[in-house]
């Protein structure tokens, strides 16, 4: 495999049924490129930031990035679940194509992310806190330098206080204090050991925050001492921070934790924005943050949006989304163009001149959304949470020693009995019937068509623009338009199998 087969082009390559679909080409690469941050937090859906309506929650660094930058009201994890959608902002391409069906299913060593390829441009490159798309520990194909990093501190998965973390692959550490705020000191360190070697950035800045077992200091959760007292009498599961088994408790608790986990991580963001402003290096620096995917059962309070992580509505996959750069945003914005993490790659990619990879992408790049010279997407977004359930009984040979795909690093919260995080991809040799099932999505300007969005929901298709609550089916109303999704959407479900085989991979491949 050479991971330096790479195409001219600002889109790249998108499946062949998206072939026909006009194209915004990307601007000359720039005399010079921008640094990159990009961050991530943990679970945490739409609505819960200030600038968003939350009534309750403190989120005042992410609401002057949002009043300041550019705005994006529809914003899309690419999966409404966290392993997929990190591979996503990865590699630009739908998590499917590689087999990062699901959380802890890991990617594959094949791919190219967008570390290689910032790289290749000179590019200084970092991973701080969580990873969840392979092992961290050395030796892993798919730790952080593996995938392209110079250097990382990372977790396998998530963490809480006082995380305990692992240093280029080395032994698990534990560090003391607030995680968001150290991940965010890690990479500040990080910045400027580039800037002082005259190198651009790019420092991926993943945080544990607030994925449950919540946690958090003292001062952040007196803030929320006086949340409404109907959140008292619900109980919501969620996991013991004392046995790592699942408990309930009332949701006002919860709120509360989790709430403070959330300022906590606003506070960390602008600990980095002030740094970069005090180092000259705000200007010319592109900081980007979204969530990984919607709002778990166990933080879900008030919402205008329909579902919670896990589902196919947009409660399970609308996130915050907003890009800071004052070099070239330099007055705020917001949009309502559909945009979704695998479109982070190709953006960046073009912003720093580089070709993009040499198989088929899903995202495209955003750079004339970035200069508002796009009104509408060029292209459908698609979803789909592969059946995973569809595999048993079959027989698939791991695509990685096991041994390798076995986790460090230590988390609260326990699976199979263990505190650590396990992963596993399967060797997929030809496209099968059986594998079209599981919740899908073709998302198509303000058209939404939903397949198997919950359990008898068949064929649903919405109006986001009049109707971003999705009360409102229109299938049986607009048949012709359900029809022609569908059918789209099902010959994209084919080339994205036919990636999963390997395919794309191969040296004489031409997609």
């Amino acid at each position: 495999m050479n991971r330096q087969r790479f195409v001219s082009g600002a889109l790249g390559l998108v499946p062949a049924c998206l072939a026909a679909l006009p194209v915004v080409l990307a601007q000359a690469q720039p005399a010079d490129p921008p640094n990159v941050v990009l961050l991530m937090g943990d679970d945490h859906g739409w609505e819960e930031t200030g600038y968003n309506g939350h009534a309750y929650l403190q989120t005042p660094v992410l609401d002057t990035m949002a009043a300041s930058g550019l705005r994006m009201d529809r914003f899309y994890a690419g999966h409404p679940s966290c392993s997929p959608t990190r591979g996503s902002v990865l590699t630009g391409r739908h998590p499917v194509r590689y087999g990062t069906f699901a959380p802890n299913w890991s990617m594959r060593p094949e791919e190219i992310t967008i570390a290689h390829v910032l790289r290749e441009a000179g590019y200084a490159t970092g991973h701080f806190g969580k990873w969840h798309v392979g092992t961290v520990k050395a030796g892993s194909p798919l730790n952080p330098g593996a995938m392209g990093f110079d250097e990382w501190l990372s977790h396998d998965n998530f963490f809480e206080l006082h995380p305990t973390l692992s240093r280029n692959g080395g032994a698990p550490e534990r560090f003391e204090g607030e995680s968001s705020a150290i991940v965010v000191d890690e990479a500040i360190r990080f910045i400027d050991r580039a800037a002082a070697d005259g190198k651009p950035f790019l420092a991926v800045v993943w945080f544990g925050s607030p994925h449950e077992p919540y946690q958090g200091l003292e001062d952040d959760l007196a803030l929320y001492d006086e949340l409404p007292a109907q959140y008292a009498d619900r109980m919501v599961p969620l996991t013991s921070n004392e046995t790592g088994l699942q408990i309930e408790r009332p949701l006002g608790d919860v709120l509360r934790e989790r709430y403070a986990e959330i300022t906590a991580m606003d506070r960390a963001i602008g600990t980095l924005r002030d740094h970069l402003d005090e180092a000259g290096l705000r200007e010319n620096t592109l900081l980007w943050y979204n969530g990984d995917n919607g709002t778990p059962r166990s933080g879900l309070a008030e919402t205008p949006l329909r579902g919670l992580k896990g589902t196919m509505y947009e409660g399970g996959i609308r996130v915050p989304g907003v890009i800071e750069w004052p070099a070239r945003i330099p007055a705020p914005r917001a949009t309502d163009v559909a945009a979704v993490t695998s479109d982070i790659l190709p953006t960046l990619a073009a912003l720093a001149g580089r070709p993009l990879p040499d198989r088929p992408l899903d995202g495209i790049d955003l750079a004339p959304l970035i200069d508002g010279r796009m009104t509408s997407r060029p292209a459908p977004v698609f979803f789909w949470s592969f059946a995973v359930g569809g595999l048993a009984g079959r027989d698939h040979d791991p695509y990685l020693d096991p041994a390798l795909q076995s986790g460090t690093t230590p988390l609260v919260k326990l699976m199979d009995g263990i505190p650590t995080r396990n992963f596993r991809n399967i060797r997929y040799p030809a496209v099968d019937e059986r594998d079209f099932a599981g919740a899908r999505v073709i998302m198509d300007g303000d058209h939404k068509l939903v397949i198997d969005g919950s359990r008898g929901s068949g064929v649903e298709l919405f109006d986001l623009r009049e109707d971003r609550a999705e009360s409102r089916d229109l299938a049986a109303s607009e048949p012709a338009v359900a029809a022609e999704l569908e059918r789209r959407l099902r010959e994209w479900q084919h080339a994205a199998l036919t990636s999963l085989t390997g395919v794309d991979y191969r040296e004489d491949f031409a997609p």
